[in-house]
């Protein structure tokens, strides 16, 4: 409020809150009492899995059903690979076990069958490097480096970019059209790979694709949303830090804050200062990236997309914490409005664009990367709601469903692979405390995956 308040409106005012009964505080969260919550819904989530869908990709938590993914016909454990390094975490020490026993007699990933290489990698390679990172056991090793084998032939390409799309055993690569995230999201876990096998080349493959697509920014130093990778012919203007650009920014500064490559950092710093430039505008009194031609700045569009949200914790992991922090605290206020975020939004109007949310970990990660740094309460408290809201609307008879309609919170039937490896994490990392994991030096991948941090001597 602008207008200035007289001495005697002031006066009245402080009368007046004397006058008023003193409220209780509310009481102060039991965040070991909430982690254990969280702990007790994976338990129950997991016990419905392994009843009705034991090594099976998607689970179905309204029907109890399953689905594949990413092949269209052949399941590769995806939810349980996924779900692995959670359990760990989580001190689930029998499921686990029981997830490692049926990764070692079952994952094969031998099979005449095109799969997304972004999705296999940062899912199935990552989760597999995940639990053996947990656990220590080389057979999980073993197995993801035989499925990163079968994903590298995508990379050889005239750029280094690699096509989308491959076979699992001809090796036969598909879609050469591709976009930042899709060409850049490897270094983390390749670069894993690198570190643990000594054989450098899957980091080379990595960061030749990252640093192919930087190459390609336009004079104003932002990137488009599609490519040829044969051609570095770009076939799109839009800049945006949503789908399909978004994990691309994070795996440039991840590859500064996972090996010390500097050459990342310069390209995570000359991007982010192009955005910032470019992309910010106020609307609605919150702080937005709006989309952009990549060549003049011109706006294109206000919508926002939920899977942006994740954004702010980036900006403040790379430095930026004032301007992460207002912009993870616009996504809280809409939040605070629909309860769970529409996949998308328009805050000129204040109303959804898309009134799906496919059970979205992004508020929550951006909310755990801002605690990790500044441990301040309201990420805390970001997240709780989060999770609160969660398990209000989102509980289905067997875990948790997506929602078909936040407005009116009508559940579809559909739990993805990556709730059990990111949301579930990101509350139990935030609420527990727990000894088994190193709140001071630590990564976790665009997928939640823990590839440094764990402390396996802890109880």
């Amino acid at each position: 409020m602008n207008s200035l308040i007289s001495r005697r409106e002031a006066t009245a005012a402080l009368g007046a809150l004397a006058a008023a009964p003193v409220l209780a505080k509310p009481p102060r969260t039991d965040w070991h009492a909430l982690a254990a919550d969280v702990k007790a819904e994976m338990k129950w989530a997991w016990a419905n899995y392994r009843e009705r869908a034991w090594g099976k990709d998607d689970f179905l938590p309204v029907s109890g059903g399953s689905r594949s993914f990413p092949l269209k016909i052949h399941h590769l454990g995806l939810s349980l690979i996924e779900a692995m390094d959670t359990l760990w975490v989580m001190g689930l020490d029998q499921e686990f076990a029981d997830a490692l026993a049926w990764v070692k007699a079952n994952a094969d990933f031998d099979v005449d069958g095109e799969v997304s290489v972004f999705e296999t990698e940062i899912r199935l390679v990552g989760g597999l490097l995940s639990a053996h990172h947990a656990c220590g056991d080389p057979a999980l090793l073993a197995k993801a480096r035989d499925l990163a084998d079968r994903l590298l032939p995508a990379f050889d390409t005239p750029t280094g970019m690699p096509y989308r799309y491959v076979n699992l055993r001809t090796k036969a690569v598909r879609d050469p059209a591709t976009n930042p995230a899709e060409c850049g999201t490897h270094i983390a876990e390749l670069g894993t790979l690198s570190k643990l096998t000594g054989d450098p080349k899957y980091y080379e493959a990595a960061k030749r694709a990252l640093t192919a697509m930087y190459q390609r920014r336009s004079k104003i130093g932002l990137l488009a949303d599609k490519i040829d990778v044969r051609t570095s012919q770009w076939l799109s203007r839009r800049a945006s830090i949503a789908p399909p650009c978004d994990s691309y920014y994070e795996y440039c500064w991840d590859g500064w804050q996972l090996f010390g490559d500097r050459d990342c950092k310069r390209m995570y710093d000359a991007l982010t200062a192009a955005i910032v430039q470019h992309q910010v505008q106020h609307i609605g009194g919150h702080l937005w990236f709006v989309d952009v031609d990549f060549e003049t700045g011109a706006r294109l569009t206000t919508e926002q997309d939920e899977l942006a949200s994740f954004y702010g914790g980036l900006l403040a992991q790379g430095g930026a914490g004032a301007i992460g922090a207002t912009y993870t605290r616009a996504w809280a206020s809409v939040q605070d409005k629909f309860g769970i975020l529409p996949e998308g939004y328009e805050p000129a109007t204040g109303k959804p664009t898309a009134v799906t949310n496919a059970l979205r970990p992004e508020l929550a990660d951006a909310a755990f990367n801002h605690w990790l740094l500044d441990r301040r309460p309201e990420w805390r408290e970001l997240s709780r709601t989060h999770y609160l809201n969660m398990k209000r609307w989102n509980r289905a008879p067997y875990g948790y469903t997506d929602m078909a309609d936040v407005t009116t919170k009508r559940q579809a039937d559909y739990c993805p692979g990556y709730w059990w490896s990111e949301q579930m994490k990101y509350y139990y990392l935030l609420f527990s405390d727990t000894p088994r994991f190193n709140y001071r030096d630590n990564y976790l991948s665009t997928e939640g995956n823990v590839l440094r941090g764990f402390i396996r001597s802890a109880g």
